[in-house]
């Protein structure tokens, strides 16, 4: 096994290529909290955590892991133990979405650390900053295919920003607390240490020194003057400019920033999934989310605008479709923490490297006139009038989940953390939601994980409880197929006691994949077909939550707020119209201007 990782993505993590336990440098001289006194390897890594702010974990416990499990028997640390190690990953995840801080997951070895790697797999996707702490045979045994051994260090390279093999119990608190600073440096991901029991169970008097990242991986948060200063003046001479906010800018802590940008020179405003939340979809500049199903104003304005001010996203395939004829008529100013992001999908004008929050501030200094927009401002706003987000809801036909999710978002506060599945509902979530404030947004983007959102909404809830807000809301809008895959995690929420509701937008399909049987394999729906699924609000009473049962518009509202009021968890199984289809929509690799918006356009 190897201490060294890839670095498929940007060069963040290239101090990161030595690790920590080769003593390169001595942490000692570093700022920051140091841990109390250590008598073992496991007392070490739960130290470096307690120091580098960790509050809370999630995990499975096992043979390997065994040691740390017992040295957080008196930690600060919060433990929360999950019914499946990829439920561990998922809520830690999400922990960390919500709390803005790093996620921690722990997990033995073998198995336990192989149902991680969808987790880390899904952190690294949607670059959110997590440690996962995984168990391994002693050292002497790797290599021999002991029992329960798995080459983690290698499962998992491609899927973290850099991961560790902890080599001694004198060096691990330094290399958990490096890897656990390392996940939040520059531009977020996952970070794994792989812990032999030998070394966990080691005896040590060394104490980790303070959690910092390797030397380099803390990038010059501010972009080139001069570039900043060329892009100001491509965005003053622009007639159709258009903000495209993404991901990064709720990571980066730059929502204000970026809602203050865009309003002092009245800029259009578009999101990507991920960036939902980081400017409110209220106020008058905002044409939601854009991309294959996002709204068909927004892909509107993408496709006319002249200047197309990109912050924190990676242009990936479900937002552009076909590269060549996303913002076909554009310069782009591309604002983005990693370089290797840079030109990588779409070519990039003004590039302009650093932290979203600080290069905003730089631009909305360096801009001296709004563009003169006013004409453009109104042909976005005719866009919003000629392709609104509808439905129809026929007294002959069953209920459509698009009025669920609205009766949600009616009977719920504005800062209601919202996570979901993958699929038709997560579209349908993210549509007929208002979003008005970051971090309320919980879902899985680009490895698109189903079974992500019963686990995300437990890790969701004690974030909110570990921040002091216990009275925040959080709903979890989830598909039959998704919610069966991790609806074990619902015994955690019972056993925590944590107010959580889910809806289940039960269609007896995988709706998403059934929309594409229709549309492109002339309505052949093999293995779609989930008639099988069981009663859910059964199922819920079974693990000791509320369940209730929707078929029509009238026990909507009246299951809602009784969900709603419950003080502890809920699942309403509602039974939705299993033939409709999530529009507008965007063929794969088509043009975004040129999405349908009725099923005969597919």
């Amino acid at each position: 096994m190897s201490d060294t990782a890839a670095q498929p993505r940007d060069d963040d993590a290239e101090g990161a290529a030595e690790s920590a336990d080769a003593d390169a440098d001595d942490p000692s001289d570093a700022d920051g909290p140091t841990a109390g006194p250590v008598s073992t390897g496991a007392e070490s890594v739960v130290a470096a955590l307690e120091a580098a702010g960790a509050e809370t974990a999630f995990g499975v416990q096992g043979g390997a892991i065994m040691p740390v499990y017992d040295a957080l028997y008196d930690s600060s640390i919060r433990h929360v133990t999950m019914a499946h190690e990829q439920g561990a990953s998922h809520a830690a995840d999400a922990y960390g979405v919500v709390a803005g801080e790093p996620g921690l997951c722990l997990a033995t070895s073998g198995p336990g650390a192989t149902n991680l790697v969808t987790g880390i797999a899904d952190a690294d996707m949607d670059s959110d900053a997590m440690l996962a702490l995984t168990g391994q045979v002693p050292t002497e045994f790797v290599g021999n295919d002991a029992f329960q051994e798995t080459d983690t260090v290698g499962v998992t390279r491609p899927i973290t920003k850099h991961n560790y093999f902890a080599h001694g119990a004198d060096t691990v608190g330094d290399t958990v607390g490096e890897a656990f600073e390392l996940s939040r440096a520059g531009r977020p991901g996952p970070t794994l240490v792989d812990l032999p029991k030998d070394v966990t169970q080691g005896e040590t008097d060394e104490t980790p020194g303070p959690a910092t990242p390797p030397a380099g991986t803390d990038p010059d948060p501010n972009a080139d003057a001069d570039a900043v200063e060329e892009a100001a003046r491509a965005i003053e001479a622009a007639e159709r400019p258009v903000c495209l906010f993404g991901g990064g800018v709720i990571k980066a802590d730059a929502s204000d920033a970026a809602r203050t940008f865009a309003r002092t020179y009245g800029i259009p405003v578009t999101t990507t999934m991920p960036g939902i939340g980081s400017f409110p979809e209220d106020d008058d500049l905002c044409l939601s989310w854009a991309g294959m199903h996002g709204t068909g104003y927004a892909n509107m304005a993408i496709t006319h605008t002249d200047c197309l001010i990109a912050v924190g996203t990676r242009f990936d395939d479900r937002l552009t479709g076909g590269i060549d004829t996303f913002a076909p008529e554009a310069e782009v100013v591309h604002v983005d923490i990693d370089p290797a992001e840079i030109s990588k999908n779409v070519h990039a004008d003004y590039p302009l490297i650093g932290d979203a929050e600080r290069v905003l501030d730089q631009l909305t200094a360096a801009v001296r006139e709004a563009p003169d927009a006013e004409a453009w401002r109104e042909r976005c706003a005719e866009w919003r009038e000629t392709y609104p987000l509808t439905y129809a809801t026929p007294e002959d036909e069953p209920l459509k989940p698009q009025f669920v999710v609205e009766a949600f978002d009616e009977a719920t506060d504005d800062d209601t953390i919202v996570t979901t599945g993958v699929g038709q509902h997560q579209m349908w979530a993210s549509q007929f939601w208002t979003y008005t404030e970051p971090r309320t947004w919980v879902s899985s983007h680009g490895l698109g994980t189903m079974g992500y959102g019963v686990p995300a909404a437990v890790g969701a809830r004690v974030a909110a409880d570990a921040m002091g807000e216990p009275d925040r809301d959080v709903v979890c809008f989830d598909g039959d197929g998704s919610f069966l895959m991790t609806m074990q995690e619902l015994s955690v929420a019972v056993r925590e006691d944590l107010d959580v509701t889910i809806a289940v937008l039960n269609n007896e399909y995988i709706g998403m994949v059934r929309q594409w049987q229709d549309a492109f394999y002339e309505g052949r729906h093999m293995a779609s077909d989930y008639t099988w699924m069981p009663e859910f609000d059964k199922l819920a009473e079974a693990f000791g939550a509320l369940g209730l049962r929707v078929d029509d518009y009238d026990e909507v509202a009246p299951a809602v707020e009784e969900a709603l009021d419950y003080d502890g968890p809920a699942v309403i199984d509602f039974h939705v119209d299993p033939e409709e289809n999530v529009l507008p929509m965007v063929p794969s690799g088509g043009a975004n201007g040129k999405f349908a918006t009725a099923e005969d356009q597919l």
